[in-house]
């Protein structure tokens, strides 16, 4: 293959054919660009990662203080979960991953983070449906931890109206949204990502759940559009507050350089 493109893996998967693929834009100099596309449609890009990391910072941001454990739905390249480890007041990250070539390209460090969050001992990867293990009552003991978690992050769909599947419809709903809720602590949020400007109607979902709703709008630029693009962030706070606990020294991961590996 050129030096400029590179398929590094490509499988069929219960939702499409998945594909790993490395490239170089000339004139870009941050480095091989890596992306994730299923069938045609690109899932996730190293290239622009900025709200996908925001994700976690909004989320600790709202908890404040507090040590809690952490789960995200959706592994994809790993920023957002690098983020959440970012921060000593996070005990643990557990990322329910339904694709298995996704975790395996992470344990074989075919992407940039995949070794170093794979083998961070903060972490661990958990193959499943991240809707049906969150929604089903009778899958709950899969989860961990018994008590509750500070922080549940989703970056799976576009949107909530643009879905990888059909199936994950159920989940913006407020049975679902509450029953996701009943995972949290009191005082812990769920953070949901989404391309594009905030959808009312879904917003309005959230606040019949969540007593606390904020929107934070993330504008990035694309550098190989050349034009800005616009992410929403929901965060939703459980009321209460998580008990603050003197915090725990914990092994803080360097800052990640994705793009020039």
């Amino acid at each position: 293959m050129s030096a400029m493109y590179e398929e590094l893996d490509r499988q069929d998967t219960p939702i499409g054919e998945i594909v790993l693929r490395r490239r170089r834009v000339p004139g870009l100099e941050e480095g091989p660009i890596y992306e994730i596309k299923i069938d045609d449609d690109l899932l996730m890009s190293s290239l622009i990662n900025e709200s996908e990391q925001a994700l976690a910072h909004e989320a600790i941001k709202a908890i404040g203080d507090g040590i809690y454990d952490v789960l995200v739905g959706g592994l994809g390249l790993g920023y957002t979960a690098w983020a959440a480890l970012g921060y000593e007041r996070v005990r643990s990250v557990t990322v329910i991953e339904l694709l298995e070539p996704i975790i395996a390209w992470h344990e074989q460090g075919l992407v940039p983070l995949g070794q170093e969050l794979h083998d961070h001992p903060r972490c661990r990867f958990l193959r499943g449906d991240f809707f049906v293990l969150v929604t089903d009552p009778s899958l709950r003991d899969v989860l961990h931890p018994a008590g509750g978690y500070g922080a549940i992050l989703v970056d799976i769909d576009h949107a909530p109206d643009a879905l990888l599947h059909a199936t994950h419809a159920g989940f913006y709903a407020p049975r679902a949204l509450a029953r996701t809720a009943d995972l949290l602590q009191p005082g812990g949020v769920l953070a949901i990502w989404s391309a594009g400007k905030p959808q009312e109607a879904f917003t309005t979902q959230l606040r019949r759940v969540f007593p606390q709703v904020e929107l934070h709008e993330v504008e990035v630029y694309n550098p190989l559009a050349d034009a800005d693009q616009v992410d929403t962030l929901y965060v939703a706070k459980k009321a209460g507050t998580i008990p603050v606990d003197p915090p725990r020294r914990a092994q803080q991961p360097p800052s990640p350089r994705p793009t020039r590996r």
